[in-house]
């Protein structure tokens, strides 16, 4: 199978403690993949981990049959949203440009062409607007917008969003999820840790659910069943996700 991102046996463990054991699925391409499970379930680690950001234990991580440092330039990633520095002095445009350097390299700077690409990327979600504006002068959601035309500039075939609805206004998610089905649909690989089990089989092709271990894989409305919700969130969690067979 021609995969996107094949994860085998990944461990990973904070001052002695394990957080992911023995995680191991592998993503075709063209699918957008929701990871979700409990608080403390290890999904942002899990997605910092297969991208380098954190120290394995063991495990191996292929992104279409090869190493990540051969595949840093196809890759783009959008961190939560708590983990950034709002008050950083640089306006939208300029943040959207850094999606440029992944392909420019480290001695030639954006130019004229990558300017009006930036601009057309914010164009796309809805942004073009607010090009002058300092990132931290957005909205959530805005925020959120912007570093989406920063992931399209950087022309990425995987990308990786970490609870990017978090602290989003309906309009934004809307607009969101709507350029990453269609970013899907092109033909690209869409990662992105998520806790809202209610929209979980209209926003994602499959799930990963995930506490410390992997508790199910596949197809959206395969892994929300009552079975394994409860494995792992409990009876409770089983009955928000309802009616998903057994």
């Amino acid at each position: 199978m021609d995969l996107a991102l094949d994860v085998n046996d990944l461990r990973v463990s904070y001052d002695g403690k394990e957080v992911l054991r023995d995680v191991s699925f592998s993503a075709p391409h063209g699918r957008m993949t929701g990871i979700i499970g409990p608080n403390g379930a290890g999904k942002s680690t899990l997605m910092k981990a297969v991208l380098g950001l954190l120290h394995t234990d063991r495990g191996t991580v292929r992104f279409d049959g090869k190493p990540l440092k051969e595949m840093r330039k196809r890759i783009a990633y959008v961190p939560q949203r708590s983990s950034i520095d709002w008050d950083f002095p640089i306006n939208v445009r300029d943040t959207v440009l850094l999606g440029s350097y992944p392909s420019l390299g480290l001695i030639r700077r954006p130019g004229k062409a990558e300017k009006e690409e930036a601009l057309q990327s914010l164009r796309k979600v809805g942004m073009e607007e607010f090009a002058n504006r300092q990132i931290g002068q957005l909205s959530g959601g805005q925020q959120q917008r912007v570093f989406l035309a920063r992931a399209l500039l950087q022309h990425a075939d995987l990308l990786f969003l970490d609870e990017p609805f978090v602290g989003v206004d309906a309009s934004s998610e809307e607009v969101i999820i709507g350029l990453l089905k269609e970013l899907r649909d092109s033909g690209k690989s869409i990662f992105v840790v998520h806790h809202d089990l209610s929209k979980a089989v209209a926003y994602f092709d499959d799930l990963l659910l995930l506490n410390g271990e992997v508790i199910a894989y596949g197809p959206a409305n395969e892994v929300l069943r009552p079975v394994h919700m409860e494995q792992a969130y409990g009876t409770f969690g089983g009955l928000i996700a309802g009616g998903g067979g057994l």
